[in-house]
């Protein structure tokens, strides 16, 4: 059975409802952050589903110096614990450095390695240290299979609650596309699979100063992942994503995200009750 326990009460994986990992991709202030977690938990209720609350404390991978990262390790912490204490919710966020891992562990119940650093054997075992569940963003210039090494080497330093992320791969300049067989081919080592709706449809640098991204093909991309067959939905949200501080040409509107979901979720259940053949 291929299953990682995130808490005490909540599971990703087989027999599992759909997991929805989402927020704004940076913390941008402490009220919007509350609000948003509220506001998309109660959507998550209505859908029946699991929901984590997902924000990053530092974007350190900005496509300029001048863009906006977020806040202090410290504050960016204060806040997430108060989203885990007012709402209940788990949450997960972004390391960039070993040393980030143990003080954040202590907040959070996943810490996520960004898709640049999925290699990055110190951070990784930093991570895989702290007991937590970690989720590894697929990096965009690896082959599905190869996250094996990845694997490999968080076991190695005694994980065993993990995630494994398609986010896109590197296409030409500016561009990303997704191999939607990388879903099963990731899930074959063993660990549940997450789809970075939001992600997948970003285009790296594409501003010039900053990535673009064509958010009205991630609910498209979305329904095609649910489609093959995944665990949980990664997907960063927005009550205005026009004005969002970080990824906003790619993120989900947060009026929109109900409507997003339901057809995935339908997508979901039917193939829940049908069985794919398997092809020798």
């Amino acid at each position: 059975m291929i299953r990682t326990q995130i808490t005490e009460t909540l599971a990703i994986g087989d027999g599992q409802p759909l997991t929805l990992i989402g927020g704004p991709c940076v913390i941008e202030s402490e009220d919007f952050t509350l609000k948003m977690a509220e506001a998309i938990a109660k959507a998550s209720d209505r859908l029946g589903i699991n929901y984590i609350f997902k924000s990053s404390f530092d974007k350190a991978n900005r496509t300029s110096i001048d863009s906006f990262r977020g806040q202090a390790i410290d504050k960016g912490l204060k806040i997430l614990q108060r989203v885990k204490d007012e709402f209940g919710l788990p949450v997960l966020t972004d390391i960039h450095e070993s040393y980030q891992a143990a003080p954040v562990a202590e907040v959070v119940d996943v810490l996520q390695i960004p898709a640049f650093l999925c290699r990055q054997t110190d951070l990784l075992v930093a991570a895989a240290k702290t007991g937590r569940a970690i989720n590894v963003k697929k990096g965009q210039f690896l082959a599905p299979w190869d996250m094996k090494n990845v694997v490999k080497k968080l076991e190695a330093a005694g994980a065993t609650k993990l995630l494994l992320t398609e986010r896109g791969t590197s296409f030409g300049y500016n561009a990303l596309v997704v191999d939607f067989r990388s879903l099963p081919q990731m899930r074959q080592l063993g660990y549940p699979v997450v789809f970075d709706a939001t992600h997948s449809v970003q285009m790296p640098g594409g501003q010039g100063t900053k990535s673009g991204g064509q958010r009205e093909y991630a609910p498209v991309l979305a329904r095609a992942a649910a489609a093959v067959g995944i665990d949980a939905l990664f997907m960063e949200i927005h009550e205005d994503p026009d004005r969002a501080l970080s990824d906003g040409p790619n993120m989900i509107p947060l009026a929109q995200l109900e409507n997003v979901l339901r057809p995935i979720l339908r997508v979901r259940e039917a193939l829940n009750e049908t069985a794919i053949p398997v092809l020798a």
